[in-house]
């Protein structure tokens, strides 16, 4: 299937930058780049219309990622603590998602959306991940992500105290059903 030519309206990571024209796979475009205004047609009366917008579009760039810089300098170092059910392995009922961290970083004063967490996977387990924001196309900060199961382990992970405790001996199991144990007899 032949690719599709778009111009692109922001830059897009590991794609391109503004204003360049790039081809990629037609779902690509119709799925993501096309609904989310982040790229048009490359066809002629939009390549026309995108230079006479060229400066605008630039200057408006240029202002939304300053506003994104101001932002991520106030909050450098922002560390969200979620409270979660979780066994005594350590491992999670559920798991942590990317709207589970942006209502927790709106409420500690970063106000983002849930597609701005760019979470590779879920957290499934306690303690300290570091997750990464995008303010911007070009502006992204790591936020750290303590999930505990109350405030007290929130503050021991915090002060770099494991919680979890490693279980170096195993239960010992019994004889399986049937089976007698060694030097019994029957």
């Amino acid at each position: 299937m032949a690719n599709v030519e778009l111009i692109l309206l922001q830059r897009v990571e590991k794609l391109g930058q503004m204003g360049e024209m790039v081809q990629v796979k037609p779902g690509y475009a119709r799925n993501y780049l096309l609904p989310q205004g982040k790229a048009v047609r490359a066809t002629k009366a939009n390549r026309e219309r995108f230079e006479r917008e060229r400066v605008q579009l630039e200057a408006q760039n240029i202002k939304r990622r300053d506003e994104a810089e101001r932002v991520a300098e106030r909050v450098a170092g922002l560390t969200v603590t979620l409270i979660r059910q979780a066994s005594e392995s350590g491992a999670l009922y559920g798991s942590v998602s990317s709207r589970d961290i942006s209502e927790a970083a709106t409420s500690s004063g970063l106000g983002i959306t849930r597609n701005q967490v760019l979470l590779v996977h879920p957290i499934k387990a306690l303690g300290i991940s570091a997750v990464r924001i995008e303010l911007h196309p070009e502006v992204i900060i790591d936020v750290k992500v303590n999930v505990a199961r109350s405030l007290e382990e929130a503050e021991k992970q915090a002060r770099g105290e494991a919680i979890v405790q490693e279980q170096d001996e195993k239960p010992e199991l019994g004889p399986l059903f049937g089976q007698e144990e060694e030097g019994e007899a029957a």
